[in-house]
């Protein structure tokens, strides 16, 4: 995790988060403290295990609908995305101990290691209320078997998920299944927590999390995440630039889409197999001439065959727009770094700048050096940037690896002294953009100024 204030946001949620639920537990179940007997104390961890784990994977499936409105304080959908990828890995984690509680003294018992322990009777209740946990209790048997096959299908489905190999349409088709497992590890919940919680804090803090979360899968699987935001379009161009590997694509955009800042991104569905791609819009918006532009790199199975699936006037779908890498922090300086396809976002920031000095001639604007580094050159891509750096206003630095080696913090201090003033923007690779923040920090840029796009969405 990037270490800004989107960073500290996204530990405080996660947290926060878990301390809340477990004070919340701890207050409904405080005998936990004085278990006298070993099943006694099996009994409160296999329900407080329970109630995080799905708690976890509820918060995960809110997030994965791309709400707007904790986006800016999180510091942007790719956090928000990071947030909701460690609530998945926490889920997974919680949920096989959760399983080895239930399981192991079961074994132990079978095994002659454990006594099995009577079962006490009920204190008498509400007829309302008795006759309610008595059907819940009718339930016990088929929510505790479909809750275990869950398990083992959120399993894989995580796993799949976290492998960086496996092929993003296929990711794209499975993960969706996590829904309809989200749905039955709901059911197996709402039968096997303990009755008395639901009238306690926790139970309602609980109703509420899978109440959302029920809302949350429902809606993935109509597929309708972003609906809101998406907005038709249609390929005007295309330009490919063999010494980049990258393909700049040209789309013109229906009444709908409403315009996004430089430095946001846009998920872009060109084939309903594959599912949508986020993508950093390269262009400024005008709202006259209504057109946004993508630049890929052939860098996966998608990518790679994208020069020859698309085609002029092929219609896409565009949602959005997301993110808030959109270098507005107010300091005089700013240093911006893009690493290989990472300068997406910085051509919309040099189109947006040179839009704003054409119409306001008299506005100021920060003092900007902007750093490519890239392994692979293109003569029409330097170019290019370098006519939109100079009618930006900005002062770019092209380094090309193999010619000029491996741009370092030292370099760019040597290149703008007056570093310590300006705000960092990076996008590139995330060990890259770790080693300069690492490197910024030791000699003394604050954490908040250097910001990163962490374009990873699983």
């Amino acid at each position: 995790m990037e270490n800004n204030p989107g960073k500290k946001n996204i530990k405080l949620a996660f947290w926060s988060g878990l301390i809340v639920l477990s004070a919340l537990w701890l207050i409904a179940d405080p005998g936990v403290l004085q278990a006298g007997t070993f099943f006694t104390l099996r009994g409160s961890i296999i329900q407080y295990s329970g109630i995080i784990a799905v708690a976890a994977m509820s918060f995960a499936m809110i997030l994965a609908l791309r709400p707007r409105w904790p986006e800016r304080w999180f510091g942007g959908l790719d956090k928000m995305y990071r947030l909701h990828k460690w609530l998945g890995i926490t889920a997974l984690i919680v949920s096989v101990i959760h399983w080895l509680w239930v399981n192991g003294a079961k074994w132990a018992v079978g095994w002659g290691w454990l006594e099995r322990p009577v079962r006490g009777g009920r204190g008498p209740g509400s007829l309302a209320v008795d006759s309610v946990e008595q059907f819940f209790r009718t339930l016990r048997g088929p929510a505790e078997s479909v809750g275990e096959w869950a398990f083992y299908a959120a399993i894989v489905l995580i796993a799949l998920a976290l492998i960086k190999y496996f092929p993003y349409r296929l990711f794209y088709k499975t993960h969706r299944l996590l829904a309809v497992v989200y749905l039955v590890l709901a059911f197996h919940s709402v039968v096997l927590t303990e009755f008395g919680y639901w009238t306690s804090p926790i139970g309602m803090a609980l109703a509420v999390l899978l109440a959302a979360g029920t809302y949350a899968a429902v809606i993935v699987l109509l597929g309708r995440i972003g609906a809101d935001r998406r907005a038709q379009g249609k390929i005007v161009s295309l330009q490919y630039y063999p010494g980049a590997r990258a393909l700049e694509i040209e789309v013109e955009m229906s009444q709908g889409w409403p315009g996004h800042k430089p430095g946001q991104f846009a998920f872009a569905t060109s084939d309903e197999v594959e599912g949508a791609h986020p993508y950093t819009i390269a262009s400024a918006w005008d709202d006259k001439v209504r057109r946004i532009n993508f630049v890929t790199k052939a860098l996966g199975d998608h990518t790679s065959r994208l020069r020859e699936t698309l085609q002029l006037g092929q219609e896409v779908k565009i949602e959005g727009p997301y993110g808030c890498f959109d270098f507005d922090n107010g300091q005089p300086h700013q240093i911006w770094i893009g690493g290989g396809i990472g300068i997406t976002p910085f051509i919309a920031g040099m189109k947006h700048l040179a839009q704003s000095r054409r119409r306001q001639p008299g506005q100021s604007h920060p003092a900007v050096d902007l750093f490519y580094t890239t392994a692979s050159h293109d003569e029409t891509v330097v170019a290019k940037l370098t006519a939109d750096a100079d009618a930006a206003g900005i002062r770019l630095h092209v380094l090309v690896t193999q010619r000029d080696g491996r741009l370092t913090g030292a370099r760019i201090r040597a290149e703008m002294p007056q570093w310590r003033e300006a705000g960092i923007w990076f996008c590139g690779p995330a060990g890259f953009g770790d080693a300069l923040r690492g490197d910024f920090a030791a000699h003394g840029l604050p954490a908040q100024r250097f910001h990163q796009e962490l374009f990873a969405m699983r």
